[in-house]
């Protein structure tokens, strides 16, 4: 980031990184989550499933990757040790245990309910910040967590 956009964000700068960090490690086990669930899977409409946890593994990769770019424009480092996610992560991973469609769905719904919780407050401390690209960084994460619970649920109401 330039000399005038570090002026902008400078007073809340090394709280947005802490922040930003805790929302990339949630990422980081949210991929992870998806990933495993895709190939672990079983049960009624495994392919359909499958194919959608895939789609949002790579949402969650991405969402990751604008996180860690923009804590570098921040004069931040994102995590560098994978050790750390699940210690700095607001939404914890949930190791599966149960390989059914419908646990697996649960699970994932659960992740997005709690990545709708964390992007929301972040989004409320953005709202009265002058860093305008966080706040629309953060915006677009959270309408995809949004749209990932909706998708999610719909598989499950279409399971009952």
């Amino acid at each position: 980031m330039g000399t005038r956009g570090r002026e902008i964000v400078s007073k809340d700068a090394v709280e947005l990184v802490k922040l930003f960090n805790k929302a990339l490690a949630d990422e980081w086990l949210a991929y992870y989550q998806y990933w495993i669930g895709s190939l672990v899977v079983k049960g009624p409409m495994r392919p359909e499933v499958q194919v959608e946890l895939k789609a949002h593994a790579g949402e969650e990769l991405r969402h990751a990757d604008m996180l860690a770019e923009r804590i570098i424009q921040l004069g931040g480092v994102p995590i560098l040790d994978p050790n750390s996610f699940q210690v700095e992560a607001n939404c914890k991973y949930l190791t599966p245990k149960d390989f059914s469609v419908k646990k697996i769905l649960a699970q994932n719904i659960s992740g997005e309910q709690c990545a709708i919780v964390t992007y929301n407050k972040l989004l409320q401390r953005l709202k009265e910040s002058s860093d305008y690209i966080s706040f629309n960084m953060i915006r677009k994460i959270l309408e995809d967590e949004v749209m990932h619970e909706q998708e999610l649920e719909d598989f499950v109401n279409d399971l009952s």
